[in-house]
């Protein structure tokens, strides 16, 4: 087995090294990442062998002109007007895929919403309460990071609200 650097120890994204700073209990899941797959999300809950509905995907929005992090269960869809409502806002769009990855420091289907290089408003779907543990992806592809439904409200300050539809 190869020695794991100091980096690699210590959490190896910006995701795990804010999780272990935070002192939360988390668990790192790691799966070799098909580029050919068409979901990043389904892939996760795929080689995870987690149901969908308790993988998040992070997903970056445009609310009236200011970005915002959705976090949704890969098995559904962001509804873009319960976001804008969930923030006070009229209208939502996803975000210019460019900007959102410049903006969280993190490439599309690694988009994790810990650790991001601009903290935006987070909005988490209310679904979430219903499972102990959620898994969200831990900043890059193929890696997903296990915790509580709590912890991850916590530490990105997210409103909880029915954000996500089947």
């Amino acid at each position: 087995m190869a020695k794991k650097s100091k980096k690699q120890q210590a959490g190896g994204t910006p995701a795990t090294v804010a999780l272990t700073a935070a002192g939360v209990t988390y668990t790192v899941h790691a799966y070799d990442h098909d580029p050919a797959h068409p979901s990043y999300g389904e892939e996760a809950a795929e080689a995870m062998g987690v149901s969908p509905d308790r993988v998040f995907k992070t997903l970056v929005a445009d609310v009236d002109g200011a970005l915002t992090v959705a976090v949704v269960p890969v098995a559904g869809q962001l509804d873009l007007k319960a976001l804008a409502a969930a923030v006070g806002g009229k209208r939502a769009a996803m975000a210019d895929p460019a900007l959102a990855e410049r903006t969280t420091g993190y490439v599309r289907g690694g988009i994790s919403p810990l650790g991001q290089r601009k903290r935006l408003p987070t909005v988490l779907d209310a679904s979430a309460s219903n499972h102990a543990t959620i898994c969200v992806s831990a900043g890059r592809r193929g890696l997903e990071v296990e915790l509580s439904p709590d912890d991850l409200t916590e530490l990105t300050n997210a409103t909880l609200a029915p954000i996500g539809r089947a």
